[in-house]
C-alpha cells in the first residue's frame, strides 16, 4: 500500500507540475504572442477582439486541466487529511487551487465567453475589463497555490 501510495504521490507531483507550467507558459508565451501578432505576423490581420476570441479558445481548453487538477487535489489531499496528515499550509493551498480553479472554470471564464459572444463592444466595457481583471489574479492565485502545494508535498515525500 505504501509503494502505490508514492507512486500516487510522484503522478501527482507531475500533475501539479505541469498543471503550473501550463499555467505560466499560457500567461507568459502565449497570451504575449496571440496580443501581439502584427509583430509577428508583419501586418495586422488581426483586431484586438480577434485576438481575444483566439486566446479565449486556448482557455477554454486549459479549463480541462483546471478541472483535472481540482479534482486529483481533492482527492489526494482529501485522502491524506483522512489519513491524518494534518498540515494547515497544504490545507490552505488544496483549498485555494480547488476555490480558485473553480471560480476560473465556472465563473470567469463562462462570464468572458458571453460577453465575448454579446461582440466587440461588449469587451470594451466596464464589466468586461473587470471581469477579465479578476480572471487574471485568480489564475495568478491558482498559480501560487499550486507552488505551494507543490513545496508541501515535495518537502513530506522528501522526510
Amino acid at each position: 500500500m505504501k509503494k502505490n501510495f508514492r507512486i500516487a504521490t510522484m503522478a501527482y507531483l507531475i500533475w501539479l507540475g505541469a498543471m503550473l507550467g501550463a499555467v505560466l507558459y499560457a500567461g507568459a508565451v502565449v497570451a504575449p504572442v496571440i496580443f501581439h501578432s502584427a509583430q509577428w505576423l508583419g501586418a495586422d490581420l488581426l483586431s484586438h477582439y480577434q485576438e481575444g476570441l483566439i486566446m479565449t479558445r486556448n482557455f477554454v481548453l486549459l479549463s480541462y486541466a483546471v478541472t483535472l487538477t481540482i479534482l486529483f487535489v481533492f482527492l489526494y489531499e482529501g485522502y491524506k487529511y483522512k489519513m491524518g496528515e494534518r498540515d494547515k499550509w497544504t490545507i490552505a493551498a488544496a483549498f485555494v487551487v480547488i476555490f480558485t480553479g473553480a471560480m476560473f472554470n465556472w465563473y470567469y471564464l463562462p462570464d468572458i465567453v458571453t460577453m465575448q459572444m454579446a461582440g466587440e463592444k461588449m469587451t470594451q466595457s466596464q464589466a468586461f475589463l473587470a471581469t477579465h481583471k479578476g480572471s487574471e489574479l485568480d489564475f495568478k492565485i491558482f498559480a501560487v497555490a499550486i507552488l505551494l502545494l507543490m513545496v508541501q508535498n515535495m518537502r513530506k515525500a522528501c522526510k
